[in-house]
């Protein structure tokens, strides 16, 4: 269940009041809320049951370390794909020893750190990544645990900047290859395979892809654990969320809303998998991010200006692209909608930012309640690739980040002095 309603017609985050948070803490702001992040972990846990399995979180999605404390208090496990990553688990409380290392350009420091460390397995991505792997762990004089990422070449058909499970992308091993990969994987002294991993993306909304890939690779899998003695098979992560309607069905699970019947849920995702996965007799490891912390986080942001020409409604806002990218970089949809709701008409609105780039908006052409200066308005489902993807283009500083806990609340994040965005910068002293 996600915790975004409105009472009253003014928008709530659990117990707590939007609108308080954005006036005290200013915009942009992000606000998550602990309950949905804990509720999605735990239905997807609850799912699984009884099959052997491990959650690990994709940092990736959201890495602020309030949000990893919480999945560390539920137990939960971590994909990382970088040096800052692992650190960031460490610092929450995480431990290593759950941690799997996945990305397809981990650098010699990052491995040492990672053996180092003791995390649980690398998923390597290509030959001369094992060769790496191999090298550093000798000179460290460990044996690394190591599992090959499988490129199925299975179509998730989803976005195409965020498809990773075809010949066409450059994530994993191809299918073809693997067979010979771990034969001469297991000629490295210094490397002992803990486990089979392959991914097919990010925002699959149905359960087919999921249910193909693993299908596909059940035959390759039984055959090395045989060889090799394998752990664990780790299928990924990708599960998508509903973007919309977000808010329609109040604070009713999102995959219960008209728009949601027949796509993904915890439920038919764990039914058809599991009797799948329960015969190879390994454990399960997968990597859901956007599913757990997507609908559990929103953007606050303030409207500016109602610009009107000729033809178009500007609302111009105070948070730009460089807040939140993925309606630039993904054409992707969010929910907008008013903090405190007002009874009218609708009005064909271009939610737009202050950044000088076209490319600076939110929405398009859609009916949004008539907006006035002052008035704040909530980017829903930013809780995944939100802040994580935030930059300081236009000398902009980032955005505080709140983290509410019923009526409670805390700036886990506060928002960035300017004069932090250049204090690391010099001037050479010829130019001074």
């Amino acid at each position: 269940m996600h915790s975004f309603a409105y009472r009253q017609n003014e928008l709530f985050c659990e117990q707590t009041s939007v609108r308080k948070l954005a006036a005290t803490h200013g915009t942009p702001l992000y606000v998550y809320s602990q309950e949905t992040v804990a509720r999605r972990f735990q239905d997807l846990e609850a799912a699984l049951q009884p099959l052997d399995h491990r959650i690990c979180y994709a940092v990736k999605a959201n890495s602020n370390l309030a949000v990893l404390r919480v999945l560390v208090r539920l137990g939960g496990g971590f994909d990382i794909v970088s040096e800052g990553e692992l650190r960031r688990v460490m610092a929450a409380g995480g431990d290593p020893a759950r941690c799997v290392f996945a990305g397809v350009g981990k650098t010699e420091r990052e491995i040492e750190l990672a053996l180092r460390s003791g995390v649980y397995c690398f998923n390597a991505e290509s030959e001369a990544e094992l060769e790496r792997i191999n090298r550093v762990a000798a000179r460290l004089r460990q044996i690394a645990p190591v599992a090959v990422r499988i490129n199925p070449n299975v179509d998730a058909h989803t976005h195409p900047k965020i498809t990773t499970g075809t010949y066409e992308n450059k994530f994993g091993i191809a299918l073809e290859q693997v067979e010979r990969v771990y034969a001469r994987g297991a000629r490295l002294k210094n490397l002992r395979w803990r486990g089979a991993q392959t991914h097919l993306g990010s925002q699959l909304t149905e359960v087919e892809p999921f249910e193909l890939a693993v299908k596909k690779l059940l035959p390759l899998v039984r055959k090395l654990t045989e060889r090799y003695g394998l752990e664990f098979f780790n299928i990924g992560g990708g599960l998508g969320i509903v973007y919309q309607p977000a808010l329609a069905s109040g604070a009713a699970p999102w995959w219960s809303s008209p728009a949601a019947r027949g796509l993904l849920t915890p439920a038919n995702y764990a039914a058809r998998l599991k009797p799948l996965l329960a015969a190879t007799g390994l454990k399960i490891l997968l990597e859901p991010g956007r599913f757990i912390v997507g609908n559990a986080g929103l953007l606050v942001t303030r409207v500016e200006y109602v610009k009107q020409t000729g033809r178009k409604t500007f609302v111009i806002v105070d948070a730009g692209m460089n807040d939140l990218i993925r309606p630039a970089m993904y054409d992707a949809w969010h929910e907008i909608v008013p903090v405190t709701r007002r009874r009218g008409p609708r009005v064909s609105s271009d939610v737009v930012g202050p950044v000088c780039e076209s490319g600076d908006y939110f929405c398009k052409d859609r009916p949004l309640p008539k907006v006035r200066e002052g008035d704040y308005l909530a980017l829903l489902s930013a809780g995944a690739y939100g802040f994580v993807m935030a930059s300081n283009y236009n000398t902009r500083p980032l955005a505080a980040e709140v983290l509410v806990h019923g009526t409670r609340s805390a700036v886990v994040r506060p928002r960035q002095r300017l004069e932090e965005i250049w204090a690391a910068e010099k001037i050479p002293a010829w130019l001074r």
